[in-house]
C-alpha cells in the first residue's frame, strides 16, 4: 500500500473507489465543516491500495463538498455534519456515513467489511438551536471544538 502526505491529490483510477474521512491525528474529526484535513483511501474491491492526507486549506462547509467532488470522492465518513453540507454532498453524488467516531483507518476497514456503525440521520445539532436562556454547554453536541457564539 502506498502512502503520502501532500497537498496534491493523486488522480483516482477509473476502477477504484475513493473514500474520504474527516481527519485529525489518526482519528475521525467530529465536525465536517471545520475539518482541516481529509484522509483519502483509494480502494479496489475490499483492498486499500493507496491513501494520502489532504489539507482543506481552511475551506468551509460548501467548499468542502465541492472539493470532495472535484477529487472524485465516492464516499465520506465523518462525525457531525449539518443539513446544508449533507445536501451539498447528496447533490455531488457522494454517499455519506456520518456519526462515526474512532480511528479513521478502522472506520474504513469496517466499511469495507460491511460492519461500519454509523448514523444515517446524523446532524450537527448546533446548527439547529439558538443560544438564549437555555442551559447549554458547547462541548455537549459532539461537533468538535468551535465557538458557539459565532453561530
Amino acid at each position: 500500500m502506498c502512502a503520502s502526505l501532500s497537498q496534491e491529490v493523486i488522480k483516482k483510477e477509473d476502477d477504484k473507489m475513493r473514500i474520504a474521512v474527516t481527519y485529525d491525528n489518526g482519528m475521525i474529526f467530529q465536525h465536517f465543516g471545520h475539518t482541516e484535513q481529509f484522509k483519502y483511501y483509494d480502494v479496489q474491491g475490499t483492498d486499500i491500495v493507496r491513501f494520502n492526507i489532504i489539507s482543506t486549506n481552511g475551506s468551509g462547509h460548501g467548499a468542502l463538498a465541492k472539493m470532495l467532488k472535484e477529487d472524485d470522492v465516492d464516499i465520506l465518513i465523518c462525525g457531525g455534519i449539518g443539513g446544508g453540507a449533507k445536501n451539498a454532498l447528496a447533490e455531488a453524488g457522494i454517499k455519506l456515513y456520518g456519526g462515526v467516531t474512532g480511528r479513521a483507518d478502522d472506520a474504513v476497514i469496517s466499511l469495507l467489511n460491511n460492519s461500519l456503525n454509523f448514523n444515517p440521520n446524523v446532524k450537527c445539532s448546533h446548527h439547529d438551536h439558538e443560544h438564549g436562556d437555555e442551559e447549554h454547554t458547547c462541548g455537549d453536541h459532539g461537533c468538535g471544538n468551535h465557538d458557539c457564539g459565532n453561530h
